[in-house]
């Protein structure tokens, strides 16, 4: 029986470390829970590559069997509500409780976000608004990482990317993007990460955020692509030398990776 117990630790163990090892695990592509603040609306989030129109069907497809699902069990609740049948009314309860549970994620990206060719340059208050109570949502998540409200991030995420949605020129969708490329860090999505901070010195190149540093980053220790993280880092000692913090950093991993290159030849 110890053996027994003791091999299935193991092998939980062997799993959560093989899982820690994938780039984009998307978890901050589940869809917040119903009831959580700010969780209303589904705008799509980014993945690496575009979805082919046999893909947007598909998903279009779940969305809607998601939702007929979901109406059918509630209109059950009702009817065993009126009815009086208590049992079968706490079992329909049961199922949609449980359906709420359920990661579901999302499946389709918004052209926009692909695009690097956007300009954080108009002045507009409804988008101010909604970055405003988006910064809040993700505030209230908590300050200390191990006690995230989990629900709160992917709800300011949705929020976010309402904004990015609506407002595709404000001069506040490079600050949307770098808040939402640090979530997206957060749930170790690494590659929706990078493309965010990406997006961030691309839509303003003289955004005040160290976007690029924390490109290389990704870029040098999550994903291995060393020589992009280079040029990054390059990029960030000029363009972003007021973090000086970043900069010192940015330096040595300059000279580091250099010499690893000459090393190499």
């Amino acid at each position: 029986m110890t053996r027994i117990v003791v091999t299935a630790a193991m092998i939980a163990l062997l799993t959560v470390l093989v899982g820690c090892q994938d780039p984009n695990q998307g978890r901050s592509q589940q869809l917040p829970h119903r009831g959580t603040p700010g969780a209303q609306g589904s705008t799509p989030m980014p993945v690496e590559m575009a979805a082919s129109a046999d893909e947007i069907d598909l998903v279009e497809e779940l969305s809607t069997q998601r939702q007929a699902y979901r109406a059918t069990l509630e209109k059950l609740i009702k009817y065993y509500d009126v009815s009086g049948n208590n049992d079968k009314l706490g079992w329909a309860r049961t199922e949609l409780q449980a359906l709420d549970r359920i990661p579901q994620y999302r499946y389709v990206l918004a052209p926009q976000f692909l695009s690097a060719d956007l300009k954080a340059t108009a002045k507009i208050q409804a988008a101010d608004d909604m970055y405003a109570k988006a910064v809040d949502t993700e505030r209230r998540a908590g300050v200390l990482p191990v006690l995230k409200d989990e629900e709160l991030l992917r709800a300011a995420l949705t929020q976010y990317s309402e904004l990015l949605s609506r407002h595709p020129t404000s001069d506040k969708i490079d600050d949307a993007a770098y808040r939402m490329a640090g979530i997206h860090e957060y749930f170790k999505d690494y590659v929706i990460a990078l493309q965010f901070y990406q997006r961030t010195y691309q839509w303003d190149p003289a955004t005040p955020y160290p976007a690029r540093f924390k490109a290389a980053s990704i870029l040098d220790y999550r994903l291995h692509r060393r020589a992009e993280a280079l040029q990054l880092y390059q990029e960030a000692v000029v363009k972003e030398a007021q973090f000086t913090d970043n900069k010192a950093t940015a330096e040595r991993r300059i000279q580091d990776l250099s010499s690893s290159d000459k090393g190499g030849q």
